[in-house]
């Protein structure tokens, strides 16, 4: 069953209209780069930043400066985006700012959705986790929009129960969520409905008190009323004197075609650059820190390529079925839901060259070149299984269509493994293998570098027949507990050769005790900052669906059966045969990572 995006408008509409463009180059980057008083704890930060004497510029997570354009929503075919362009490779001078400028913008958020479990359980925290490490402007607020009924109050109640201070607490916690509570607001309305918008709109410009205005809309909701919601707020709702940005969370459709749709729709309101296409996997502490390990460690970069590389493994797993979600996890499945975006994101930055800087643009160009090396997925490189019911000291486990939510004949996978394979000079006949499901033995997501066998090893009778256990391997445990370990070959201390397998280990939580801040803190954080690289670019999505739509097609046209594996074991059989076509073994099976 298909997802039906609302019919696009004829409306040309931007968000942000073109008459506030007009010698607003510097202005909009001021206005946004201070938006508190001087004595701020936040302001402090940003100057501890400092590139120059008296100058500054906005740094985000990629540790760079955004430049002025780049702040500058919708600029790309402006005049003044243009003379920027033609004076890149310069040195550019930072935008100074006056004391006037620092007191007359704000922050508006709007939580579109705000009743839902992503936004008490995930949207509210993390902007709450921001403003109690001070990484928020001093004048903002939050809305939450949704069709539920609610006060202010209420909104409040609903939310502070899902508000956690960080362990290494410097401020009374009760204090700081008071103070966070106060600022959030609630309207209700209609997601396709102008009017409503134009009343939250109303509302804002109170809490705005005249400033300048920049504002942040985060639609938590189902996609196919993301163009309504869009579409209302840039006629009603957005800023007229500030920037406007709109993230939205996937599915960004569930083949090609809507997914192209949905870009083509949300254009005629909005601009590439106010798109912020969120995936919570790149804000993830060890998906961040890949290219960092790659390619500021001496170490690993020369060993990065087919040459020393035997396969790569991209593993996610979830110890529970779908549990009240089988409704919307019936219409995409797991192929959908996670290999196409989290586990294909994470191939991408694992496999792209170098880029010529961290800038967005840099970074995502290289990660489209290597969505565009991929063959698409054949069919016979692809498993699929479905959960069943299964019973375990003494407990029964529900299979995935004991939901009822679910139809009973559905043929959705809640299991795939997929070999995936890089046609370029690096990576040609490195099978990348995918493996992602649900209600398996454990919980886990990590990246698995399987290095090729020693030639002609002095030690290989020690290891016997089995060859794997001389094979170097790297891995990356994005969750839980994360981790960063090799596999090395070791002696056992005595008098005999005895070889053994260890760890080199960097556990997180023992070598930085502090407390590791959740991906959407740190996605926020750069939409408000405007900082796109860990958001998915349009062509990004063309190239990711280009290489699932055929196979996804082909196997809902053929009605393949999943293969059925019990809750809480290690998933379908024919996993195992699609590894062992690629002589590759799972590394997640192993006895140590059991």
């Amino acid at each position: 069953m298909a997802t039906h995006f609302s019919p696009c408008s004829s409306s040309s509409t931007n968000f942000l209209p073109s008459s506030c463009f007009k010698n607003e180059t510097t202005v909009l980057f001021s206005r946004f780069a201070v938006t508190v008083p001087r004595k701020s704890t936040w302001v402090t930060q940003i100057h501890s930043r400092i590139q120059g004497r008296n100058h500054f510029h906005i740094k985000s997570s990629n540790g760079h400066p955004l430049n002025a354009v780049s702040l500058h929503d919708g600029l790309d075919g402006s005049p003044t985006a243009k003379e920027n362009d033609k004076s890149e490779g310069k040195e550019k001078s930072a935008i100074p700012i006056s004391e006037a400028e620092k007191e007359e913008s704000t922050l508006s958020i709007t939580v579109v959705g705000a009743s839902g479990d992503l936004a008490k359980k995930k949207i509210f925290p993390a902007l709450f986790a921001l403003f109690y490490e001070d990484w928020l402007p001093e004048n903002f607020t939050v809305f939450g929009y949704a069709r539920t009924k609610l006060t202010d109050e209420e909104l409040r109640n609903m939310i502070s129960g899902t508000l956690t201070c960080r362990i290494d607490q410097r401020e009374n916690c009760e204090d700081k969520m008071d103070q966070f509570l106060k600022r959030c607001f609630y309207h209700a309305g209609q997601y396709d409905s102008e009017g409503d918008f134009s009343e939250l709109d109303s509302k804002l410009k109170e809490k705005e008190a005249g400033k300048v205005s920049n504002r942040l809309f985060y639609l938590s909701i189902p996609p196919n009323i993301f163009v309504d919601v869009v579409r209302s707020a840039s006629l009603r709702a957005s800023s007229l004197n500030g920037w406007t940005r709109v993230i939205v969370e996937k599915p960004f459709g569930r083949d090609s075609e809507s997914s192209g749709e949905l870009t083509r729709c949300l254009k005629q309101y909005l601009t590439e650059d106010q798109i912020f296409r969120i995936d919570h996997y790149l804000g993830k502490e060890l998906v961040e820190n890949l290219s960092v390990l790659r390619f500021s460690n001496l170490v690993f970069e020369p060993l990065w390529s087919r040459d020393y590389i035997r396969n790569v493994q991209l593993i996610f797993s979830e110890d529970f079925g779908t549990e009240g979600r089988g409704g919307y996890f019936d219409n995409y499945g797991i192929i959908r839901d996670i290999m196409q975006n989290h586990l294909l994101q994470i191939l991408a930055l694992f496999a792209m060259e170098t880029p010529v800087s961290l800038d967005a643009e840099d970074v995502r160009n290289e990660k489209v070149k290597v969505l565009r090396s991929m063959k698409p997925l054949q069919l016979e490189d692809v498993i699929v299984g479905q959960y069943k019911g299964h019973s375990k000291s003494g407990r029964s486990y529900p299979a995935y269509t004991d939901d009822p939510t679910v139809p009973k004949d559905s043929r959705t996978p809640t299991f795939a493994a997929a070999a995936l394979f890089i046609n370029n000079a690096r990576w040609d006949g490195v099978p990348f293998l995918m493996k992602a499901g649900k209600a398996l033995h454990t919980r886990r997501a990590e990246v698995r570098v399987q290095f090729r066998h020693v030639p002609g090893n002095l030690y290989k009778r020690n290891f016997g027949t089995d060859l794997d256990k001389a094979t170097n391997e790297l891995v990356l445990r994005v969750q839980p507990d994360e981790a960063i370990y090799l596999k090395i070959n070791n002696k056992v201390p005595g008098l005999g050769m005895r070889l053994d397998r260890s760890d080199l280990n960097l556990l997180y939580s023992a070598r930085y005790p502090r407390e590791i801040p959740d991906a959407y803190e740190r996605l926020l954080l750069d939409a408000i900052a405007g900082e796109r690289r860990l958001f998915i670019r349009s062509d990004e999505l063309d190239a990711a669906w280009a290489l699932f739509t055929p196979m996804l097609k082909e196997l809902e046209q053929k009605k393949i059966v999943p293969e059925l594996y019990p809750h809480g074991s290690r998933g379908p059989v024919g996993a195992h045969y699609l590894a062992a076509k690629y002589n590759v073994r799972w590394g997640d099976l192993s006895s140590d990572d059991s």
